[in-house]
């Protein structure tokens, strides 16, 4: 009598598309590096200009948040896999705090949070769709746990309209910047195949 049941190759099937290999750590890393160049860069250099230009009205510089958040977005696009938006997004403060910058070692919970913001996101949607719009979503709730927290470290002597605006602009700068810009991005990169061995790049060649 054949007692084979189904349930248990299907299960395997999800196990392996959830589960991480070794391309995916090491894509990973790689994306995070990048990113945490890109967050010094923006902390060290951006952030002064910006900061110096909205004395007037200290809210606008949530414009410029969506740049502390394209790892998480980035890292969640490519690898498709739970946990790897907030694995990017975290290792990409930690490398920026080993690179050093103003805001000390505090940028690493600052990570852990908009990691968690953008992973949310992915995990709503059961890590099966990577459109712009969950993109956008997922750079925008990152925006929103930025803002939120910087309001609560940094800016808690501001007014709460401040503090409100300034979450909304981090909110519209996370859907742009890190929503659909890296979406762009990575549907350029599937373009040329460099993203091949990737879930990202199987699902550009379907």
């Amino acid at each position: 009598m054949n007692t084979t049941t189904h349930r248990p190759a299907g299960r395997n099937r999800a196990s392996g598309a959830s589960s991480w290999r070794v391309v995916d750590i090491v894509v990973a890393a790689v994306l995070a590096a990048v990113c945490a160049v890109v967050f010094w860069a923006w902390s060290n250099l951006l952030y002064p200009v910006v900061g110096a230009a909205a004395v007037a009205y200290p809210p606008a510089v949530g414009l410029i948040a969506g740049g502390w958040l394209v790892a998480g977005v980035l890292g969640g696009l490519i690898i498709r896999k739970p946990g790897a938006a907030l694995f990017c997004e975290l290792l990409a403060a930690v490398i920026e705090g080993f690179l050093g910058t103003h805001f000390g070692w505090t940028v690493i919970l600052s990570g852990l949070i908009q990691g968690i913001g953008a992973e949310l996101v992915f995990a709503a949607v059961r890590y099966r769709r990577y459109n712009a719009a969950v993109a956008a979503a997922a750079g925008a709730v990152s925006g929103i746990f930025l803002g939120v927290n910087e309001s609560i470290i940094y800016n808690y002597e501001w007014a709460l309209g401040h503090q409100v605006v300034y979450v909304v602009l981090a909110a519209l700068s996370g859907a742009v910047l890190a929503g659909l810009l890296m979406w762009a991005v990575v549907k350029a990169l599937a373009a040329t195949g460099v993203l091949q061995g990737l879930a990202s790049g199987r699902a550009a060649r379907r």
